[in-house]
């Protein structure tokens, strides 16, 4: 995913002349959704541009604020020409996503911006409509943000409890394994009977001793 980041005084988006989002002081995310991007992408790239230092603190020291630590608003724009392949002197976009596919990446990205901010400072243009965009940019300054290529999230196999053995007789035990598996919680439970004593045989061959010497008497 690649996102270009804008500090704005004010920017806009509109479709055939009605006004449909706009923002004062803040940042304009022009975001490219790469055909092979996963929502690992979208919390790396949410994340990053929240914790950007892109303003000045109450001192007027530069670098030292992130929109979210400013209380300042975001535009977000689906810009799907970012994922563009030149061949030659013509642009080539089939590295970007699908538009249903594309669109459910979009609008989860900016729930999610909402959810780790607040949802009334992030605004949105509508996606995959033909739109005019004016940014006012401040500085200026613009900020080129691409996601690394993330691997998928290693998946831990459930461990199970090794049991040794044992000459001498063991108790019962219950074990529970909780292993957490790709967000999904799986427990184990192992009940262990009792080991046989043999005091059962045993029981047996005294009966047949004391059997043989009553007979014995008898005789």
């Amino acid at each position: 995913m690649k996102v270009i980041i804008q500090r704005v005084l004010r920017a806009s988006a509109s479709v055939d002349g009605n006004l449909v989002s706009s923002i004062g002081r803040g940042l304009c995310l022009l975001l490219g959704i790469n055909k092979n991007d996963t929502l690992q992408e979208v919390e790396y790239i949410v994340n990053k541009v929240l914790n950007l230092r892109l303003f000045d603190d109450v001192n007027g020291k530069k670098w030292e604020v992130s929109v979210r630590d400013a209380g300042l608003e975001i535009l977000c724009l689906s810009q799907f020409t970012l994922c563009c392949v030149l061949k030659g002197n013509k642009p080539d976009f089939h590295q970007a996503m699908s538009g249903d596919t594309s669109k459910d990446i979009f609008e989860y990205c900016v729930t999610r911006f909402g959810h780790l901010y607040k949802s009334d400072a992030i605004k949105s243009g509508v996606f995959g409509a033909y739109s005019q965009i004016l940014i006012e940019n401040d500085g200026p300054v613009t900020i080129d943000l691409e996601s690394p290529i993330l691997p998928p999230p290693k998946q831990r196999k459930p461990q199970k409890q090794k049991i040794e053995s044992s000459s001498s007789p063991q108790p019962v035990n219950t074990t529970t394994d909780t292993t957490v598996t790709s967000g999904v919680i799986m427990k184990e439970a192992e009940n262990i009977e009792n080991i046989p004593t043999g005091l059962e045989t045993d029981q047996c061959n005294t009966e047949t001793t004391q059997d043989s010497e009553n007979e014995h008497k008898t005789q």
